[in-house]
Order: C-alpha cells, then sequence, then structure tokens
C-alpha cells in the first residue's frame, strides 16, 4: 500500500474516533437539556464514527499497514442555544466528507483500486450523514421552538436505533 495512503487512512482513525468525542459531546448536552430523543440521536452517531474507525482500522491490517494510534483531541463547539449542536453536526459532516475525498485522491493517484472500492462507502455513506444532519436542522427550524412540534420531534429521534455497518473488508 502506498505509504501516503496508509497515512491518510491511519489519521482518519483518530478523526472518526473524534466524531464519536463530538457526538457523545452533543448527547451529553442533549441530556443536560431534557430532550433524551436527542441524545439517543447522537448517542447512536457516536456508535457509527467508532464503527467507521474501526473499518479503518481493520482494513490497515488486513492490508499488513501499522496502525499507530495519536490523542484524541476534546470535542470544540460553540454551545448555544438547542440548534448549535445540529449546525456544528453539519459542518462537521462536511469536512469528514473532504477528509475522505483526500483519500480517495490520493488513492486514485496512485492506481490504489482496492482502497477506493473501500471508500466507495464510505462516500456513499458521506452523502447520507450530510443528509441526515440537514434534515436534523430543517426539523428544528420547522418545529423547534413550538412545544408540542419539539416533542414529536424528540420523539421520533428516540426511536432511532443502532445497526452496524454492512461493509465487507
Amino acid at each position: 500500500m502506498d505509504t501516503k495512503v496508509a497515512k491518510l487512512l491511519n489519521e482518519q482513525i483518530n478523526k472518526e474516533l473524534y466524531s464519536a468525542y463530538l457526538y457523545l459531546d452533543f448527547s451529553n448536552y442533549y441530556a443536560e437539556e431534557g430532550l433524551d430523543g436527542f441524545e439517543n440521536w447522537y448517542r447512536i452517531q457516536a456508535q457509527e464514527e467508532r464503527d467507521h474507525a474501526m473499518l479503518f482500522y481493520q482494513y490497515l491490517l488486513n492490508n499488513g499497514q501499522k496502525v499507530t494510534f495519536e490523542a484524541i483531541a476534546k470535542p470544540e463547539w460553540e454551545m448555544g442555544d438547542r440548534m448549535a449542536p445540529l449546525k456544528a453536526g453539519l459542518a462537521h459532516e462536511k469536512y469528514v466528507t473532504s477528509l475522505i475525498n483526500d483519500i480517495y485522491a490520493a488513492a486514485f493517484e496512485v492506481h490504489d483500486f482496492r482502497t477506493m472500492q473501500l471508500l466507495d462507502w464510505f462516500v456513499k455513506e458521506q452523502g447520507e450523514e450530510e443528509k441526515n444532519a440537514s434534515d436534523m436542522i430543517t426539523k428544528m427550524e420547522l418545529f423547534g421552538t413550538d412545544a408540542k412540534g419539539l416533542y414529536m420531534l424528540n420523539s421520533e429521534l428516540k426511536g432511532r436505533v443502532y445497526s452496524a455497518p454492512s461493509l465487507v473488508l
């Protein structure tokens, strides 16, 4: 495996674990706000990010690459109203999309088709992640200022259940 591609994949493990920390922080924020549905949604989101890290980890191991762990930074975002985590989440997903695109470009440059195939799943996943984050903002804008609407939205988010990714490495 090309050293640059391996390095970027290794760094992505850290970025995915940071994403999990960030979403756990959002979950904690909503727990303190008494919005258990939003808390649940972001707790599950954190689990997904940990799984993404593990997919990259396993892929590197499967390809004979050494994995090096770095410190995971403290989550940084501007606390504010109930919309703040949602907007920070969308901005973060766009950032992660740019990281995946950078790895894809590096793999393409060296004709690493196997890594590109792995990344195809992540490209699709990031499209879904950005849409979900955007939809959350739209729903909060529509219903978040009305107590009954917020209750219904919170109840909807409370129903989210975790399902592990089905990606064969």
